[in-house]
């Protein structure tokens, strides 16, 4: 259960954890990431589900990668989420058998085909896209503006910095949590 900023019982005297120096602050960090990540787990998918009732939870990071980046190579997605191709194969053939995405030859390269969502793909992702940006700005509401900025900015600096550490895992956290930064920006419109 989250406990609002207590300190956990095993915090020993001075910012320890297991005789092991660690600052207040890095604590209360790692406390507060582990809850927003295990509920943006659920919620991604819940957020699946409401696209279509037999979309898995991956799928809808998929959804939002051809939403916001437009057709994708199968390669080039498998890349971004972190997963190998026939994962990735899996995931897709699943999408186009839903309706939501469908494979056109790419003009560059007539060995290869493009991702892209399909007119139903991109109805139904848009309205749930729409619905989860007004549920983050009800939950915002009564945050300044400027925090809502801040805490868009911070968490966009922590991405980066950890995605130039590990690209892949980056990747793969970033569908995971779905379009939360997105969120929080469209919270500030």
């Amino acid at each position: 259960m989250h406990n609002n900023g207590a300190l956990p019982p095993e915090q020993g005297a001075g910012g320890t954890v297991g005789g092991i120096g660690v600052d207040h602050a890095f604590l209360a960090l790692e406390r507060e990431l582990a809850v927003f990540l295990r509920r943006a787990r659920a919620a991604s998918g819940e957020l699946a589900r409401e696209v279509h009732p037999e979309l898995e939870s991956a799928a809808y990071g998929l959804l939002m990668r051809l939403e916001d980046a437009g057709p994708q190579r199968a390669t080039d997605l498998a890349g971004f989420v972190g997963v190998g191709k026939a994962t990735m194969s899996r995931q897709l053939r699943a999408l186009e058998g839903l309706g939501l995405v469908t494979r056109t030859p790419d003009p560059a390269d007539g060995r290869a085909f493009l991702v892209e969502l399909t007119e139903e793909g991109r109805s139904r992702f848009s309205a749930v896209r729409v619905a989860r940006r007004a549920r983050y700005a009800r939950r915002l509401a009564a945050w300044e503006r400027n925090e809502v900025a801040e805490l868009a900015r911070l968490l966009h600096r922590l991405n980066a910095e950890q995605e130039a550490e590990d690209p892949g895992q980056a990747a793969r956290a970033a569908q995971e949590a779905g379009d939360s930064g997105q969120a929080a920006r469209a919270a500030q419109e």
